[in-house]
């Protein structure tokens, strides 16, 4: 459950208000991902770029492009392509990896 030899950034990313926040972390070999997460609320990520979002801790309900609703728990992730959108409601605290790409 650990990154090892990468670099992070210093600054949070803040996003909705402080309802998502996260930290970017480069790994050695160049790769970048985002550590972070995400308090109750539900929020719509419009992406420029494939991301797969993985759930560390917490449940995530997700509906990608409109589609029906989906629960991901820690363990699990879902994969949304370079110009969809997904919709994410926290009910708790939902601690997540992003990986780009």
């Amino acid at each position: 459950m650990q990154f090892d030899q990468v670099s992070v950034g210093k600054k949070a990313n803040v996003y909705f208000d402080g309802k998502c926040v996260s930290h970017t972390v480069t790994l050695a070999d160049g790769t970048r991902k985002s550590v972070g997460v995400i308090l109750p609320s539900t929020l719509r990520f419009d992406l420029t770029t494939k991301e797969v979002m993985e759930v560390v801790d917490g449940t995530a309900y997700v509906s990608i492009n409109g589609e029906a609703e989906k629960s991901f728990s820690a363990g699990q992730s879902w994969t949304v392509e370079a110009g969809a959108y997904f919709v994410i409601r926290a009910d708790q605290p939902v601690h997540y990896v992003c990986h780009f790409g």
